[in-house]
């Protein structure tokens, strides 16, 4: 989708990703120290930067980006070589520019202008996490309730901020794509890998929900080509124009990486590498069919063993890419107490050599030092952006963290970048039809907001839903339907979102709070596993945190803060409509398609027997409210803790 480049560029592509796919997994690949992975459009056509990075990489005898060879053969996009010869064409103009500059202003003007000898080179490091295909998304934020995001306002905020500096760079901590509201998601995420292109996105790190679709459509993502399902809007689709790296996703059947380990780029000679990698419990997390024929590795040894390798090649400035999160107790721009969690963790284990460390998953703010490594998040869904200012030192290569700011992407006073507004109206008027057909009626906002004991008024309403899909006989005959916390992706609001009235729900809204496409499946447990399974909410995904299950009407129990990791839930308190359970017993439960797989660590579930698929999960949602509108939030009073 975008840019059409004719029917024998689109044959190409698609010839590409199947050879690229068939090397990957099992294929011929060579092997090299450091992993087998498909080089992307920029390096193997030699493009120019596209913005005025340094002198130095505009020249093909100072490549921009050095990287490990690629074992992927790149031949079948030769089509790209009319791009090539533009790009050649520019390099050359503007090696011209040079000389002719050098000639009428002399050495030192010249050397002033392109730094050729400044002892301290300054880099900007501009940087998103978590966008998660939000390119027409508004939002606010903090106490002022600041009106922030939309893709077209973040083009507009990187452009000023590019615009002050001669160096800089944008990258992505990962979960770029993936649940995304419809606009997005109903194009297969095209439109935000065509937002970020116009942007001018660099690098992107894998994150978890790069892989909701599985690997061959992650590296579609990156290369093009067309769906399987075609194109949606007409037009072809050519993939980013940026770097995917995935230092620690390896495809087993060639131990090899899925993309890059890191890139280099060099300002003014002076290398700086990234590393980019996701969270090692990525398969814990996503579809098994996601994760099928990968394996992902430890953070801390992946980045330990790179290191030496970088070291060798000159490079003592080492940024870190990180899907992995954790969460501070401060504001947007501070520390406050600590940082806690695995990202925590993971930095201060990090090679002393490592300067920088760029977060996502959990969606805080915050900036942290942990053992002298900074560590950075910038929330999600493009309301904010981290800017980092660092100088890098021309006589050790090391990189020094002068300045830290998280930003909002404020509308405010903000002029949108047009090519940008253009993509987002073109792609939200092909959605409208879908989008802005009313559901249902709700009385006033459902949000995810819980309770101390971990239960949301959405969440009671998803997991009703569920349950009236699939407790009928022929349809399941569930008596009790779990909803993983982690599945609800933003609230129901009574506020119109366009042009529906006030309190009418839209399918678009319906999708947004319920985008990952999960059938429903029923199975049998037994009384003691439904206690197992409840148990497992607990330390999860890591000690003192939970992840609590929402539950269905009928449905009740009572946990123990204070008790031990297993034994937090009495099953004597377990009981459905009112009638205690029996661990010897089999009940029907309904969970969506993730969590039957054993998705967010719930492995009871994958040992649930007599399986029947049902519906979708925002199917079965959108029945619900038609079906029973108007919809009251849920009584959130079936989860109860001891005090």
């Amino acid at each position: 989708m975008g840019n059409s480049k004719g029917s024998f560029r689109r044959v190409v592509v698609v010839v590409a990703i199947m050879s690229l796919v068939a090397t990957l997994f099992g294929g011929t690949a060579s092997a090299n120290d450091d992993g087998a992975w498909a080089k992307d459009k920029k390096t193997w056509t030699d493009e120019s930067p596209k913005k005025d990075d340094t002198a130095d990489e505009v020249t093909p005898e100072n490549d921009a980006e050095v990287e490990p060879a690629p074992s992927v053969d790149s031949s079948a996009w030769a089509d790209k070589a009319n791009w090539h010869q533009r790009n050649k064409a520019e390099r050359a103009e503007y090696k011209k520019a040079k000389k002719a500059y050098k000639a009428k202003y002399g050495k030192k003007a010249y050397r002033k202008k392109y730094g050729k000898n400044k002892k301290r080179v300054k880099l900007q490091i501009l940087a998103i996490n978590d966008f998660h295909g939000n390119i027409a998304t508004t939002d606010d934020f903090g106490p002022d309730e600041t009106i922030v995001g939309r893709a077209d306002y973040l083009a507009a905020h990187i452009k000023a901020a590019e615009a002050e500096v001669k160096h800089s760079i944008m990258v992505s901590a990962g979960d770029l794509i993936g649940a995304s509201p419809l606009v997005s998601a109903l194009f297969h995420d095209e439109p935000t890998i065509e937002a970020m292109n116009h942007i001018g996105l660099d690098i992107n790190a894998v994150g978890n929900h790069e892989f909701d679709e599985g690997a061959e459509e992650l590296l579609r993502m990156a290369y093009g080509g067309s769906h399987p399902d075609g194109d949606l809007d007409g037009n072809g689709f050519d993939g980013a124009d940026f770097k995917f790296l995935a230092a620690n996703v390896k495809v087993e059947a060639t131990g090899k990486t899925l993309f890059a380990p890191y890139t280099v780029k060099k300002y003014n000679g002076i290398k700086v590498a990234f590393i980019g990698m996701t969270l090692e419990g990525t398969p814990s997390i996503v579809t098994q069919a996601g994760v099928a024929g990968l394996s992902f590795h430890d953070e801390v040894e992946t980045v330990n063993a790179l290191v030496p390798k970088l070291q060798k090649k000159g490079i003592e400035a080492i940024v870190v890419l990180l899907h992995e999160g954790g969460f501070s107790d401060g504001g947007q721009n501070d520390c406050g107490t600590g940082l806690t969690g695995p990202v925590a963790d993971i930095t201060r284990d990090l090679d002393d050599a490592v300067d920088l460390v760029i977060a996502g998953h959990t969606n805080d703010e915050f900036v942290c030092e942990i053992d002298g490594k900074w560590v950075t998040m910038a929330d999600n869904r493009g309301r904010l952006y981290t800017d980092i200012d660092v100088k890098l030192v021309r006589k050790t290569g090391e990189m020094k963290i002068k300045s830290i700011n998280n930003v909002l992407v404020a509308q405010e006073g903000v002029e949108p970048v047009k090519k940008v507004t253009d993509l987002i109206d073109r792609y939200s008027e092909l959605a409208a039809p879908l989008a802005d057909r009313v559901i249902g009626t709700i009385t006033e906002d459902i949000t995810e907001e819980e309770t101390e004991a971990g239960e949301s008024a959405l969440g009671d309403l998803i997991a009703d839903a569920q349950l009236a899909a699939t407790a009928p006989a022929g349809a399941g005959e569930a008596v009790v339907a779990f909803m993983n916390p982690g599945g609800i992706r933003a609230d129901l609001l009574a506020a119109p979102s366009g042009t529906e009235g006030v309190g009418e729900v839209t399918y678009g809204e319906a999708f947004t709070t319920q985008p990952f496409g999960n059938s429903l499946v029923t199975m049998s447990l037994t009384g003691q596993q439904i206690d197992d399974l409840l148990e497992q909410q607990f330390d999860n995904p890591e000690a003192g945190r939970n992840r609590i299950l929402q539950v269905s009407e009928g449905f009740s129990y009572t946990w123990d803060p204070a008790a031990a990791t297993g034994e937090k839930v009495d099953i004597a308190t377990i009981a459905i409509d009112g009638v205690a359970i029996d661990p010897a017993a089999t009940y029907r439960v309904t969970v969506n398609s993730f969590l039957a797989g054993g998705g967010d660590n719930f492995s009871v579930l994958v040992d649930g027997t007599d399986r029947v698929g049902g519906d979708v999960d925002v199917d079965a949602l959108e029945n619900y409210l038609s079906e029973n509108s108007p919809v009251a939030p849920g009584p959130q009073d079936r989860i109860s803790v001891v005090r």
